[in-house]
C-alpha cells in the first residue's frame, strides 16, 4: 500500500516536473531584462582542486597529466572558480507542502520554481552552482540546470532526505549559499544550521516562502487545525480571538530571522505565495550580486 502510494506520487512530481522548469525559465528571463551582466573575475593562478570532468566543462579545463594517470578525465580548478561557487538549497519537509484556498500553489512548488530559475539566471551568467547535500562540485553549462530539476524532484519522491534544516557541508571559502524554505523551525534550530556556516566564512542568504494563511491566520468560528510533521491536531472554538497573539507571534520571529541573519552579515527575504514571484528572484538575485560583484 505504502509503496503504491509513493509511486503515484512519484509519477505525479514527474508529470509536473517540465512545466516547473519552464515557469522557472520565464521567471528567470524577465527578471535578466531588468539586471546587468555580471563582470567575472578572470582566471586566477592559484590552484584549488581536481575534479571530475562533467557536461558543460571547457576541454580546455581538463587536466590531461591528472587523467592519464587513471581511467577517468580530470579538470583543474582554480582559486577563483572556488571563490565564485553558489550553492543551492531548498526546504522540502512536510509544512512546505501546504496551500491554503488563497494560494496559487504550495510553499514547496514555488521554493522549486524559485531555486530553479534562480539557477538558470547564474548558469547564465556563466556562474558555478551547486545544489547543497546533493552535489559534491558547482558546474556550470547547459545541462546544468536539467540536471537540477531532476535532482530536486527525486529528492522529494525520497522521503527520507526532506528535512527542515539545511545539512552541514564543507563548502569552499568565500562561497555563497541561498537558502529557500519556511523557515517556521524554533530559531534555534535554525541559528545552529546557519552558525556552522557563518564560521566557515560562508555568505548566506535566505529566502522565507510562506502561505497567505500563515500570515493573516484569515479563519473564523470553529477551527481544526492538523500539523504536517507529527504534531497532534488542535481544535479552536473562535478562531477569530487568537488573531492579535498570532500575529504578534509571527511578527516576533519574523524580527528574529532578521536579526540572526543580520549578525551573521547575510541577508533575509520574505516572499508569500500569492505574489509575483518575480519580485523575491529580483531581489534575491541583486543581493548574490552585491555580495559577489
Amino acid at each position: 500500500m505504502q509503496a503504491a502510494a509513493t509511486r503515484q506520487r512519484a509519477e505525479q512530481l514527474a508529470a509536473t516536473l517540465p512545466p516547473l522548469l519552464v515557469a522557472a525559465e520565464r521567471i528567470a528571463a524577465t527578471v535578466a531584462q531588468g539586471v546587468h551582466g555580471r563582470r567575472r573575475v578572470g582566471v586566477g593562478e592559484t590552484f584549488w582542486q581536481f575534479r571530475q570532468y562533467q557536461p558543460g566543462d571547457l576541454a580546455t579545463a581538463i587536466d590531461w597529466r591528472q587523467s592519464a594517470k587513471s581511467e577517468r578525465i580530470f579538470v583543474r580548478e582554480h582559486e577563483w572558480e572556488a571563490a565564485q561557487s553558489i550553492w543551492l538549497w531548498r526546504d522540502d519537509s512536510p509544512s512546505m507542502h501546504y496551500a491554503s484556498g488563497g494560494a496559487p500553489c504550495d510553499k514547496a512548488e514555488r521554493a522549486t520554481v524559485l531555486l530553479l530559475a534562480m539557477a538558470a539566471l547564474l548558469l547564465r551568467a556563466g556562474e558555478f552552482v551547486a545544489l547543497l547535500g546533493l552535489d559534491r562540485t558547482p558546474t556550470t553549462g547547459r545541462g546544468t540546470l536539467n540536471r537540477f530539476a531532476a535532482a530536486l524532484h527525486q529528492e522529494t519522491v525520497d522521503e527520507l532526505r526532506r528535512t527542515s534544516s539545511p545539512p552541514s557541508e564543507r563548502l569552499p571559502r568565500r562561497a555563497q549559499l541561498v537558502l529557500v524554505g519556511d523557515f517556521l523551525s524554533p530559531i534555534e534550530e535554525t541559528a545552529a544550521a546557519l552558525r556552522l556556516y557563518a564560521s566557515r566564512d560562508v555568505k548566506g542568504h535566505l529566502l522565507q516562502i510562506v502561505d497567505p494563511a500563515e500570515e493573516d491566520l484569515p479563519f473564523t468560528g470553529r477551527t481544526r487545525f492538523h500539523g504536517l510533521e507529527g504534531e497532534e491536531a488542535y481544535t479552536v472554538s473562535r478562531v477569530e480571538s487568537l488573531r492579535a497573539a498570532y500575529d504578534d507571534r509571527f511578527a516576533a520571529h519574523h524580527a528574529a530571522l532578521v536579526d540572526l541573519t543580520r549578525s551573521f552579515g547575510w541577508t533575509f527575504a520574505s516572499h508569500r505565495t500569492d505574489r509575483p514571484p518575480q519580485t523575491a528572484l529580483l531581489a534575491l538575485y541583486q543581493a548574490l550580486s552585491g555580495e559577489m560583484g
